[in-house]
């Protein structure tokens, strides 16, 4: 159907514990009528508070709703409206993304039944990062694994979106968006399209994060399935919620209890010092792949909130000509960097959920 007017989206934005929900009207822009984030142990009542708020808010009903998917898997790059093949097809890709899919899917079938009748939207973090080029996309194993889907995805992809909108009127050549939150991840963007990212077939890869290890030796899994006896589930486990932050502290994953007890705590001050260091490196390795970098953007909980973690990722990168203002550091005063830094540095806000509504719209209006 034709769709020029105004849409009230619903954007569902479930993570593997949390949900984060708002109403947004979209239209030539998008403004947001109410936003939230709760606890997601259960998907049917957090639907039924959804529901709830929406009603208490007096807000008007939807009339679609966005959902953040993780993960598509090699059959779903491209954001889309949901139907029972698409469904199929988030459960075929369940592997790729464990902790994630699961919430995802539920959610989506109980959004299904609490607004009947209202088109639903799909919006993959991966979409962001389909065109990678071969050089960054093909991992180094047997080809036949490439033709099954294994390659490196990269995910965050909506938060990457939703910066380069807020560049959109001038967005520099050379961009590197360093998203940190429980979930950490690294991407170089040139000329508005993503070109490598530091996670890989799974959101497990790349930095070290919350509670995931980030990359690691293979040949610790191996050793780990011959001398210790893992299964599956354990290595997953394993690799997922028990390493990152939280394992290397022994404390936890929140690097705001880490900041106050890494005063005293040697294994908290490891744990900050790691996490820096690794966001460091990767940012380090964008550039090489950018061949330099005109923009840093910091952006997710850590990104957008942790001056202390900024100014320790920027201090190990004088080298290029980064200097940060320690004033407007602290305050995320945008820009950060100082007026001779050689690359700006900026913290932005990431606006996912602004993201999934216009792709909603965008994919309504579209619909036959």
């Amino acid at each position: 159907m034709t769709q020029t007017r105004e849409l009230n989206v619903l954007a569902l934005n479930s993570g593997s514990s949390s949900l984060k929900f708002g109403l947004y009207r979209a239209g030539a822009g998008v403004e947001t009528l109410l936003s939230e984030t709760i606890s997601l142990p259960d998907p049917r009542a957090a639907m039924a508070h959804v529901e709830k708020s929406l009603a208490d808010a007096g807000l008007p009903p939807p009339d679609a709703v966005g959902h953040r998917i993780v993960h598509g898997g090699p059959a779903l790059r491209q954001h889309c409206l949901i139907d029972d093949a698409v469904l199929a097809q988030l459960e075929a890709a369940t592997a790729f993304a464990p902790l994630h899919i699961p919430a995802s899917l539920a959610i989506i079938r109980l959004a299904q039944a609490h607004f009947p009748g209202l088109p639903q939207a799909a919006c993959f973090d991966t979409t962001f990062h389909a065109g990678l080029p071969d050089v960054a996309r093909v991992l180094p194993l047997p080809k036949d694994l490439l033709a099954q889907g294994i390659q490196r995805y990269g995910f965050h992809g909506l938060s990457c979106e939703s910066i380069l909108h807020q560049l959109a009127d001038a967005p520099p050549a050379r961009v590197i968006i360093a998203h940190l939150g429980n979930g950490a991840s690294v991407t170089a963007v040139r000329d508005g399209r993503s070109v490598d990212t530091s996670m890989g077939l799974t959101p497990t890869g790349g930095v070290i994060m919350g509670t995931r290890s980030g990359d690691l030796d293979p040949g610790v899994l191996v050793h780990l399935l011959r001398q210790k006896k893992f299964d599956a589930a354990a290595l997953e486990d394993f690799v997922d919620r028990r390493s990152g932050l939280l394992g290397i502290s022994g404390i936890g994953s929140d690097m705001r209890r880490l900041h106050e007890a890494a005063r005293s705590n040697p294994d908290a001050r490891l744990a900050v010092a790691m996490f820096c260091y690794s966001v460091r490196k990767q940012v380090a390795a964008m550039i090489a792949a950018l061949d330099g970098a005109d923009l840093i953007v910091f952006t997710g909980g850590i990104g957008e909130n942790d001056a202390e973690a900024r100014a320790a990722i920027c201090g190990g990168l004088s080298w290029i000509g980064i200097g940060l203002d320690a004033a407007r550091n602290r305050a995320a005063d945008d820009p950060i960097s100082t007026a001779a830094s050689r690359c700006a540095v900026r913290v932005l806000p990431s606006r996912e959920d602004e993201q999934i509504a216009r792709h909603a719209k965008t994919l309504v209006a579209k619909a036959p």
